[in-house]
């Protein structure tokens, strides 16, 4: 069997091309060039790179696959106008020797134009080294493309700070069915296309649908198996053309600071420390507003000032949003859990500023302030300071402190948690041990955490656990030989969430890392607790999946706390909505009450269009209470509700004023024919509502005298407008030589 150092010995590593497609000229611009292995276990990218990564040599393949990358441009004439994609691992980014293949690519008759891939994970991990590495690159040349964009939120909030030129749009994205997600990507995306000029690129592009997605989605390029598969030369059957991307200066921030990031001529303020205390507190939450999109990049001079309520509100941060940094003399490297830093040194402009830039596709802000070097107490200390929204200068204030960031101590989670290459592969019938004496050391640090971890091995049809650590026994309410030699399955019931089950097994079928909250069952007793799980796959030298970690919390108080929440804002929403529902509407008609028809007419006369008021006044309502009832007269009033609103349009208006008297609304009328209009609708409203109605068992008829007033003719607000219709409404009646209201009898079918 072919092994990674055999590989890594001969060289063996291969590129093969996938055309990338201008979609509007279906011209072919460039080529990616995919890595591959030799025939067998290794062949896979995916398992060559793990592989590799196992042993520590990383950088090696990664040089390997580049080179190849070229030389394949080189000998398939890859050339300009063409450009070719080659992919770098974040890992290696600051060690990679790109300046030795830029022969390479000169080394042609005509030169090559590299796009270089990049992932988030590298900011993630060491921000410093690849923010130096990506101007580095630009020096030579060459463009940059951020891969992966949607795969996690990481990537949208670091899209300003790399400035790549092409944007890789995830294949979920075309090839799922559209939701909220993909809708916050997208316009993330196109923000920053629109100001930047970068071209979208969609991948994963396989059918006319996925095509129709990706051009919706603002893609300018297109990947796929619908314009060829990866192959070891250029697509014939196409024609190519020219990849046209923006120009991008090089520029280098990491030794400069924040306060130097502004433009000459910006205003400057002067305040002692507390304006500034809740200036900085006030862009915190904005990136809690921004959640996962959100880099967070704060100096603080000294550690002593970031204090135990500084910390407490970082954490929350961490835990919130994308990227978090806080910077000081005498800061740890992770002053709090999740928060990345650097202690910085005392001759370090950025130790005489405080600082704090907030950065998302939607929202950029910073506050960069000098210390003037009072001597005094430290409340009344003054700086001087700008405030800044302008994103060209927030971004570059942000480059400039996370260029000061140290790498990661350990690199994200991605494989084994366990040290070194060996997996740990104990037998089922020896599971209650990790393999050797050598992992004593290892095995007491599992058996002294607080998480509970177990081991399964996947080689075994059934996945049993083969080992368990004191906390998991805790969890489960069961001794290790209890449940060594199980599947954890037992840990769930028929009330644990079947999709997470799901979710779970479809990871571990994919040798793929998960995090998911389900609930469980504990000891004999099966007591319910919701466990917060996460898997990571073991793998051997040939890339297969041995087995899975997994790491497990107790977190029901967290679930209850935030069921009992969600159901108390639900019934503060129900609440809030009834309350809504009686301060706007009229309880006996549930017509719009005086309030909501003041509202309706306020929008009224705000408008474009003419409008029309119609006041109306039942006769003889008075003689139906007195005869009849109370109650006969709410059955009158209800119905007249019920006939008004079957005349009407649907976005007419009708309310009930009190009594006998209601209110007609009418929008949208020709401003030639608005009175003729709103007359006909009165004399319709007058014939309808003559019709007998049903009264204490008995049929009655009651009158109406209605008035109408035509915005703006008559007047352009609502108390205006509302006596023109009442006045012509009292006009009419006394017309008719009708009696007043109160003197009216109901006459009797």
């Amino acid at each position: 069997m072919t092994t990674i150092e055999v590989v890594l010995a001969s060289g063996d590593v291969r590129s093969v091309l996938q055309p990338i497609v201008d979609l509007d000229s279906g011209a072919v611009v460039a080529y990616e060039a995919l890595a591959r292995g030799p025939q067998g276990p290794l062949e896979r990218p995916d398992l060559l790179f793990a592989a590799a990564r196992r042993v520590g040599r990383l950088g090696e393949l990664d040089e390997l696959c580049r080179r190849a990358a070229l030389r394949a441009a080189v000998e398939q004439e890859v050339v300009a106008p063409l450009s070719v994609f080659v992919n770098v691992e974040p890992e290696v980014l600051d060690v990679a020797p790109l300046d030795d293949l830029l022969a390479i690519a000169q080394g042609s008759s005509d030169r090559i134009q590299v796009v270089l891939e990049i992932t988030e994970r590298a900011l993630a991990a060491r921000p410093a080294e690849l923010l130096r590495t990506v101007e580095r690159v630009r020096s030579l040349g060459w463009k940059i493309a951020l891969d992966d964009i949607g795969a996690e939120d990481l990537s949208l909030a670091f899209m300003p700070l790399l400035r790549p030129e092409v944007i890789k749009l995830d294949l979920r994205l075309v090839q799922q069915r559209p939701g909220p997600a993909i809708a916050e990507i997208m316009n993330a995306v196109n923000a920053y296309a629109e100001r930047s000029g970068a071209a979208v690129l969609a991948e994963g592009i396989e059918d006319e649908r996925h095509l129709a997605m990706a051009r919706a989605l603002g893609a300018r390029l297109g990947q796929g198996w619908l314009f060829g598969r990866p192959a070891a030369g250029k697509a014939q059957h196409l024609r190519h053309g020219e990849l046209v991307l923006p120009d991008v200066e090089a520029a280098d921030w990491s030794h400069t600071s924040p306060f130097a990031c502004l433009p000459a001529g910006t205003p400057l303020r002067r305040s002692v420390k507390p304006l500034l205390i809740e200036l900085s507190r006030h862009l915190e939450r904005e990136a809690l507003r921004h959640g996962a999109t959100a880099v967070v990049a704060s100096a603080f001079q000294e550690a002593r000032h970031f204090t135990p309520l500084t910390a407490h509100r970082y954490r929350e941060l961490a835990e919130r949003t994308g990227f978090v940094a806080a910077l000081g003399e005498g800061l740890n490297i992770e002053p709090v859990h999740g928060v990345r830093g650097a202690a910085l040194d005392a001759t370090d402009p950025v130790r005489g500023e405080w600082d704090i830039v907030v950065l998302s596709p939607h929202f950029a802000a910073a506050l960069l302030a000098r210390d003037l070097g009072d001597a005094g107490p430290d409340c009344e200390r003054t700086f001087e300071f700008a405030l800044t929204y302008d994103r060209d200068t927030v971004v570059r204030a942000a480059q400039a402190l996370l260029g000061r960031v140290v790498p990661q101590l350990a690199p994200p989670a991605g494989g084994a948690v366990l040290p070194g290459p060996a997996a740990v592969t104990a037998a089922p019938s020896d599971a209650a041990a990790l393999p050797t004496a050598a992992d004593a050391l290892l095995r007491r640090a599992l058996a002294a955490t607080t998480n509970g971890v177990t081991i399964a091995d996947v080689t075994h049809p059934d996945q049993p656990l083969v080992y368990v650590n004191t906390a998991f026994e805790r969890l489960s309410g069961l001794r290790a030989e209890d449940v060594v030699g199980r599947n954890c399955r037992f840990l769930q019931s028929d009330e644990t969430d079947p999709a997470a089950v799901g979710r779970i097994r479809d990871a571990i079928a994919a040798g793929r890392e998960c995090r998911e909250t389900v609930l469980n069952h504990r000891g004999p007793d099966r007591t319910p607790w919701w466990n917060e799980v996460y898997l990571a796959p073991v793998f051997d030298e040939s890339g297969r999946v041995l087995q899975y970690i997994g790491v497990q919390n107790d977190v029901t108080a967290r679930v209850v706390a935030e069921a009992a929440l969600v159901e108390a804002r639900d019934t503060a929403q129900r609440y809030t909505d009834r309350i809504q529902t009686l301060a706007f509407t009229d309880p006996l008609t549930g017509l719009g009450n005086r309030r909501s028809i003041t509202e309706d007419v306020a929008s009224l006369v705000g408008g474009q269009s003419a409008g029309a008021l119609i006041y109306l006044d039942l006769d003889g309502f008075k003689g139906v209470n007195d005869s009849a009832g109370h109650a006969a007269g709410d059955a009158v009033l209800v119905q007249t509700a019920d006939r008004l609103r079957g005349l009407l349009r649907s976005g007419d208006g009708v309310a009930r004023l009190g009594g006998d008297e209601f209110l007609v609304v009418l929008r949208d009328l020709p401003a030639r024919d608005a009175r003729a209009l709103a007359e006909s609708v009165a004399t319709t409203i007058d014939q309808t509502l003559s019709a007998a109605l049903m009264a204490g068992g008995a049929p009655v008829r009651v009158g109406v005298s209605t008035g109408v007033s035509v915005f703006p003719e008559d007047g352009t607000d609502f108390d205006t407008l509302l006596g023109r219709a009442d006045a012509r409404m009292y006009a009419r009646k006394r017309a008719s030589r009708l009696p007043a209201p109160s003197e009216d009898a109901p006459q009797r079918v």
